[in-house]
């Protein structure tokens, strides 16, 4: 079999991504007892660290039958300028798999084109796409699927709202995005998902307008990693963006409210929306160990 790398969402097709969440649905309820990765080992690279994302990685991989390396930049030669294309060709000799959690896209697309094992994106500043399917395996369990469906993303059109216009791209469902001017999602990926085939994709003038109607609404922090030195002008920019009870009521009677953590209650989410009766946050961020075991099994297994 040929190796494969999954660093978009849009490196999939709706085919697959039926295939995965209903394998990430037979181990989420513990049918599945198979352990493909059995005498195999993930090397995963941190250039930013993370709760869910190496524990999700590291338990699942450790129940797939697999071991998990944790390797921080600083362990490792390419935080002293070994290049990247050098580590990819090494770690290919040591490893079954590889993720990367990191800040350019470009070093997960480098470290994919060199090295011959599969490369899994954990996380870019342009991407998310781990983390969007844990959240569309969760409104799966909301609602049975998402055709038809109506998401709203609200706040800064950052690496999670570039991986759900590629998810609405590759699965038809309708998606509104609202963003302060100067904060709107990356263009290009825009464009390429707006020209897929039945892909209904909106820039909505405010909030309000976004989530009208909405059976997800969707936001993250106003300041990720690396943009600390930010926070203060961020907050201004966004201001009005906040996803309050006020907000929430716009949207269908039964919308769930997602957030892929961690979040600044008060900020862009209120606590009374972020603990209410219609957040998913903690069904969501379980749901990151389930997809992407199904992930680790269907590439390295």
């Amino acid at each position: 079999m040929a190796k494969r790398d999954f660093l978009a969402i849009a490196d999939l097709t709706s085919e697959e991504i039926g295939r995965l969440m209903d394998l990430a649905g037979r181990m989420k309820k513990r049918t599945y007892r198979e352990t493909p990765l059995a005498g195999k080992t993930l090397a995963m690279i941190f250039a930013k660290s993370s709760t869910r994302t190496r524990v999700s990685f590291e338990v699942g991989t450790y129940q797939l039958g697999g071991q998990a390396l944790f390797l921080s930049s600083k362990d490792i030669q390419l935080g002293r300028g070994e290049p990247i294309s050098d580590t990819a060709r090494v770690l290919s000799r040591y490893v079954d798999g590889i993720m990367i959690r990191t800040f350019d896209h470009g070093e997960a697309e480098e470290l994919a084109r060199c090295a011959v094992v599969p490369v899994i994106n954990g996380l870019t500043d342009l991407l998310h796409p781990c983390q969007v399917l844990a959240d569309l395996y969760t409104v799966k369990e909301a609602f049975g699927g998402w055709e038809g469906k109506r998401v709203a993303w609200v706040g800064d059109g950052n690496n999670m709202a570039n991986s759900w216009i590629d998810a609405a791209g590759v699965l038809g469902f309708e998606l509104r995005l609202a963003c302060p001017k100067g904060f709107q999602p990356d263009p290009t990926v825009f464009e390429r998902a707006r020209a897929r085939a039945g892909a209904c994709l909106t820039m909505a003038d405010a909030p309000q307008d976004a989530v009208e109607g909405a059976d997800v609404v969707n936001t993250d922090v106003w300041a990720s990693m690396g943009q600390e030195e930010e926070a203060a002008a961020r907050r201004n920019a966004f201001r009005g963006y906040t996803v309050d009870a006020g907000l929430m009521k716009l949207a269908n009677p039964g919308a769930i409210f997602l957030h892929c953590l961690p979040a600044h209650r008060g900020e862009e989410v209120t606590t009374s929306v972020f603990e209410g009766p219609q957040s998913r946050v903690w069904d969501e961020a379980e749901n990151r160990l389930h997809v992407q075991k199904a992930l680790l099994a269907t590439l390295m297994g």
